[in-house]
């Protein structure tokens, strides 16, 4: 369980900038490092890790992506799509698909549909996935995962507090700030895991760089 526990962490440090991304239309990429990558609550690596990623967005509000990270054993590849839109009211609304694969003995595929509203400062979000099991014992250990959010934002500060469900419980919380120095996006953030997952806080710092292709 605790395998399960860190990677399905593995696929949305992505999910909280896809509805950003879909209202820029066209091609973009991204390039990043972080000095330790946390995911939903999780350490995905005890040192730092590089990412990259490429994204297409319609005018229509649809989008596609993908994404991949350096992890313990190998690279995290997330693959996605989804579509997002603002209604007149001032409230945004997302769903997308997400799969997490991975290259090396790090963890098995996730992939999961999530769903995601947002309103001023705030926003809440619900993910429903399927794991394919620990490396090695894919058939005894496979199982069904949910994970609920809660959000708020501004002015760079951001925290958000997540709960899982299904075939295990955890909750976790981070603050995080971040801002635009030089054409590059840097930021820094504190994580807090509960017991049944990491039970530890840890700070860590993030560089990246977006751009139109």
């Amino acid at each position: 369980m605790k395998t399960f526990k860190r990677a399905a962490i593995a696929a949305t440090i992505l999910t909280a900038t896809l509805t950003s991304q879909s209202a820029m239309a066209g091609w973009s990429a991204n390039v990043g490092l972080v000095s330790d990558y946390h995911f939903r609550g999780i350490q995905q690596t005890e040192s730092a890790s590089a990412s990259a990623g490429v994204d297409y967005a319609a005018d229509s509000g649809f989008y596609v992506g993908a994404w991949s990270a350096e992890v313990e054993d190998g690279l995290e590849v997330d693959l996605y799509g989804g579509y997002g839109l603002e209604l007149e009211s001032g409230i945004t609304l997302d769903a997308n698909f997400v799969s997490y694969q991975y290259t090396g003995d790090f963890d098995s595929a996730y992939n999961e549909i999530g769903v995601s509203a947002g309103y001023g400062l705030f926003s809440v979000g619900y993910v429903n996935g399927k794991w394919d099991g620990a490396v090695g014992n894919e058939d005894a250990t496979e199982g069904d995962y949910s994970l609920v959010t809660l959000s708020v934002e501004k002015n760079g500060w951001s925290a958000t507090i997540g709960s899982w469900g299904k075939v295990f419980d955890g909750e976790y919380g981070e603050i995080a700030y971040g801002t635009e120095i030089g054409g590059f996006d840097v930021g820094v953030g504190l994580v807090v895991s509960g017991s049944d997952l990491d039970d530890s806080e840890s700070l860590y710092f993030s560089l990246s760089k977006s751009f139109e292709l």
